[in-house]
């Protein structure tokens, strides 16, 4: 296992300083704040410590018996987050039901909330079956990784220092794009469809939560890409727009593992009023539809 997991494994491990209340600790991103999807994920882990553990989030791992599995998250992003800062995180138990359990968690840093989570977990159970098919993608062994990848495109960036921020921001996590990213091609529109496989830089514990939430914390890295691949922006780290996520949703359907590859299919069929709109699918590799996410983010063209 790479230190950088490492790394993130203790970032997503809060500590606990009360029976429903949790504090994480933060890291600063590519930009001075952190990513949105450490807070999605920590605050999935503070909500997943409530839940009776016979419908904790599951993969379902290798089990052929079926374990509990998540059901969804819904969250808000409200205020810009202090990466020097630890964050508070607070569980409210809203409803445990026969077949699904219901928690609410709020992110605070230095007295106001920061982000809002809404989650669902479900008891294991046999139903309906059917799922969108796999679309075409190449073997994610073809592909470059970070480190071979973002060299190519350093004149791309003003900042001197940015390749090397990029790179670090993705040691964790082994991430492949199938096209050149959007800072790749910038001032060239796009069909507004971007794909990343990605798994995590070694072998992680069969927990359960710890796979989902680290999909979580994926989720949030690339979603709004295929907005920006619609206009020719180069995004974030090239600095022509300026942006943040708003809102953010996620189904978990099958079984998965979040260190082996994921295939997370991405598109935006909409952007408009400062916000643009992000959806995908993340299959396994052998097909398998494991999750929906929806985003949407503010992507203003800085002036």
């Amino acid at each position: 296992m790479s230190t950088a997991l490492d790394s993130l494994l203790d970032l997503l491990d809060l500590e606990r300083i009360e029976q429903d209340i949790f504090r994480g600790t933060s890291r600063s991103a590519v930009v001075p704040r952190f990513l949105g999807g450490q807070v999605a994920a920590q605050a999935l882990v503070a909500a997943g410590r409530t839940v009776p553990a016979d419908r904790s989030p599951s993969s379902r791992m290798n089990s052929s018996r079926g374990d509990p599995i998540a059901h969804s998250l819904h969250a808000y992003f409200l205020r810009m987050g202090d990466p020097g800062a630890p964050i508070v995180y607070t569980v409210d138990r809203i409803r445990d039901g026969r077949s699904f359990t219901t928690r609410r968690v709020v992110a605070v840093q230095h007295g106001q909330p920061i982000f809002h989570l809404s989650a669902s977990f479900q008891t294991y159970e046999e139903g309906l079956e059917h799922q969108a098919d796999m679309p075409p993608a190449p073997d994610p062994e073809t592909l470059p990784t970070a480190a071979e990848m973002l060299p190519r495109y350093a004149d791309r960036f003003s900042d001197p220092g940015m390749v090397d921020r990029l790179v670090e921001a993705r040691a964790a996590v082994d991430l492949r794009y199938v096209d050149a990213p959007p800072f790749g091609t910038v001032g060239e529109p796009r069909e507004p469809r971007s794909q990343v496989w990605f798994r995590t830089n070694g072998k992680l514990a069969d927990d359960p939560l710890l796979h989902i939430c680290m999909a979580t914390y994926v989720s949030d890295m690339t979603l709004l890409d295929s907005v920006l691949l619609a206009h020719g922006r180069g995004g974030w780290a090239v600095g022509d727009v300026v942006g943040a996520s708003l809102d953010h949703a996620m189904w978990f359907h099958r079984p998965f593992r979040a260190d082996e590859w994921l295939l997370y299919d991405q598109e935006s069929p909409s952007a408009s009023g400062g916000r643009g709109l992000g959806q995908a699918r993340i299959y396994t590799q052998d097909g398998r539809l494991a999750i929906t996410v929806i985003q949407e983010g503010v992507v203003r063209v800085r002036r």
